[in-house]
């Protein structure tokens, strides 16, 4: 048996014998070739993933279900595998596009009464007791009885449904979307889990434990699968097994480099795994997700890691990442480190980059930071003055804080990705085809130090600047390449508030408040924190943190949290012990600071992972709101289990659990 490995690029025989055992049975119960994809066994095929934790297992089934799409669609059509991968993702388009669903709870509720008859009290309690408001619909729709047999839902329709509730906008837009939802639950089937996963969809969490790396494997996986049949039986079981995971590998690595299924999918259909990489590249105009580092808390760690092997120290900017694309026709497009199009929030960059452009350049992708900078005296500005410019439609004439543009890597080059080139030569690129322009853009400062000491000074030059620390990179050999979505050991941060702490800091939901008590009785006293897994979609307490508000920081918070209250605990927040006096929908994305890390028997942070109990923090410090993250870009448990692991090695043995009164 071939061992499972990370991100499921491996399948074990057993795997693909259970991944035949289903495809036989979704064919026995299937649709006809050219029909559409009948939603219900989408529906069907969610209930199997939620019904089983065991990763390779869900990799088969859907394996067996999109390969089953693949087989019975028409030659050429390419939009019934498109649609289901998104809505196995819950997406309608790529990120960087910002149509999102999310539909709020109330009008939920409203529509499912509309729809079912019921009273939207009864729905109310219904959920109170449930938790899960695709089950009080699917329970609603059990109940309800019909005169007449509705047309069956499909992929293309409910897509389409649910493409147009997310364009809904302006004037009626409520009582349109209202319309359409009601519209796709009056045509569930009441013997299926169509309605239970339609408003999952439309809340924005399907919760069945389907992570989108797991996805990728099992679309990876069908294609193989496909041209095998085409090209006859595989010589062994252990060959497929082989291209089973190369397959994996290839479409990981093609994905990772153009994050687009619009892109990806139609050429996959059109020459297999085989011919991907030389058809899908990075692409100016489509964000890939940003290379990452791991955190570092001792310049000793810098100099262990990259012995005798050349590295460069550059400035951590207090900024927000701008990923900046120019295409060839000359736009210019901004991107945030999770994909979102931030072109209209900075004007001033369309304005300033093309001053410190080359002429020799006409297409690029650049890695930078943006940061708020004062012209006047030509000094940084911390993150705080940047998050007080709006998000959109902010004009040119109304910029009262401008930003600097530092630019730290070049990713894309007149026609030709560089990723695969070292940073030293990436570095040569951005250089030979950019010039400095003060105040507007600059090459992010750097020295290739090789002392413990020229590190430290080094660092403390760039405190005094008013950044956040360093960042450590490779410079040469193919560990210098450019790593997409991956946080790799080849950059290091060395941050200024962690050198005597864990490391690094966490980005954490706000789930829950405690009431406060003496002088803070009109504010939340305290707040529940938790991580996010998205293996599993949910969110894993880790800390209360209650100490280092100011009075009018607790008003401002309570105030921000207020409209995001709930009755009970949502099903996706794994409470562990915690037992806050009101939840919170989990939105609020706070990055906080701790003094290390500690088992608990209270949270439920990478329980099972490194101990039977969970990983909390200890003394944790808020530091500000990061309104550029989601509560899906939390930090996750295996990062959080690392550092504890991290931790444990540097103390010589792991921290043994801490008293409640050690998280205030």
């Amino acid at each position: 048996m071939l061992s499972d490995t990370e991100g499921g690029a491996t399948i074990s025989k057993a795997a693909i014998e259970n991944a035949t055992k289903v495809v036989d049975v979704d064919i026995n119960g299937g649709w006809e070739i050219g029909q559409p994809v009948p939603y219900s066994s989408l529906a069907h095929v969610f209930g199997l993933i939620e019904a089983t934790s065991k990763r390779l297992e869900i990799t088969s089934i859907l394996t067996s279900f999109l390969l089953l799409v693949i087989k019975r669609s028409k030659e050429g059509d390419r939009s019934s595998l498109l649609q289901s991968v998104y809505l196995c993702i819950n997406k309608l388009c790529p990120d960087y596009q910002g149509l999102e669903l999310g539909i709020g709870e109330s009008l939920l509720i409203k529509a499912i009464a509309e729809s079912t008859g019921r009273k939207m009290d009864a729905i109310k309690t219904d959920l109170k007791d449930v938790g899960d408001l695709g089950l009080v619909a699917k329970n609603s729709k059990n109940s309800q009885r019909t005169l007449f047999k509705p047309k069956s839902l499909t992929i293309p329709f409910v897509f389409s449904q649910l493409t147009e509730i997310a364009k809904t906008a302006g004037h009626s837009s409520q009582n349109k979307k209202i319309s359409i939802i009601t519209k796709l639950l009056a045509a569930c089937s009441a013997t299926t889990d169509e309605a239970k996963y339609i408003i999952r969809s439309l809340e924005g969490k399907l919760r069945i434990g389907l992570a989108e790396r797991t996805l990728i494997v099992s679309l990876a996986h069908a294609l193989v699968l496909r041209d095998q049949e085409k090209a006859g039986p595989a010589k062994s079981k252990e060959s497929l097994a082989l291209k089973l995971e190369r397959g994996a590998q290839a479409l990981k690595s093609v994905y990772s480099e153009l994050p687009s299924y619009d892109h990806v999918i139609p050429v996959l259909l059109r020459v297999g795994i085989e011919g991907l990489k030389e058809k899908c590249k990075l692409t100016p105009g489509i964000p890939l997700k940003p290379m990452l580092a791991k955190p570092t808390k001792a310049i000793g760690e810098v100099l262990d890691r990259f012995e005798e092997k050349r590295f460069t120290c550059e400035y951590k900017y207090d900024g927000e990442r701008a990923q900046v694309h120019r295409l060839e026709d000359g736009t210019i497009r901004v991107f945030s480190r999770n994909s979102e199009d931030m072109s209209a929030k900075y004007p001033d960059i369309y304005e300033q980059l093309p001053k410190a452009i080359q002429s020799n350049t006409t297409s690029f992708v650049l890695d930078s930071e943006a940061v708020a900078f004062d012209r006047t005296t030509m000094k940084l500005l911390p993150f705080q003055e940047l998050s007080r410019r709006k998000r959109k439609d902010v004009k040119i004439e109304d910029i009262k804080v401008w930003v600097c543009l530092f630019g730290f890597d070049l990713l894309y080059l007149n026609g030709e990705p560089l990723l695969h080139k070292t940073l030293a030569e990436r570095r040569t690129h951005l250089h030979q085809h950019f010039q400095e322009v003060p105040g507007e853009f600059m090459f992010a400062k750097s020295s290739d130090s090789e002392t413990t000491e020229e590190i430290q000074a080094f660092l403390e030059e760039s405190v005094k600047d008013g950044c956040e620390g360093l960042m450590v990179k490779m410079l040469e050999t193919d560990a210098s390449y450019y790593e997409p979505s991956r946080r790799s050991i080849n950059w290091l941060k060395l941050k200024k508030d962690y050198l005597n702490g864990v490391g690094d800091s966490f980005d954490l939901v706000v789930v829950g408040g405690y009431y406060g008590k003496g002088k803070r009785t009109a504010v939340y006293g305290a707040f529940l924190l938790a991580c996010y897994d998205s293996e599993s979609e949910t969110f894993q307490t880790i800390c209360k943190i209650g100490t280092g508000f100011s009075e009018e920081a607790l008003k401002t918070h309570t105030e921000a949290l207020k409209g995001l209250e709930i009755d009970k605990c949502r099903s996706d927040v794994d409470a562990g012990g915690a037992r806050p006096d009101i939840w919170f929908e989990p939105k609020m994305v706070w990055e906080v600071l701790a003094a290390d890390l500690s088992l608990s028997p209270i949270y439920s942070a990478a329980k099972g992972t490194v101990d039977s109990r969970g990983i909390s923090l200890r003394f944790p410090r808020f530091i500000r709101i990061r309104d550029d993250k989601n509560a899906d870009d939390a930090t996750g448990p295996e990062q959080i289990a690392e550092m504890y692991e991290r931790q444990s090695l540097a103390n010589k043995g792991p921290k043994k659990g801490a008293a409640e009164d050690d998280f205030w």
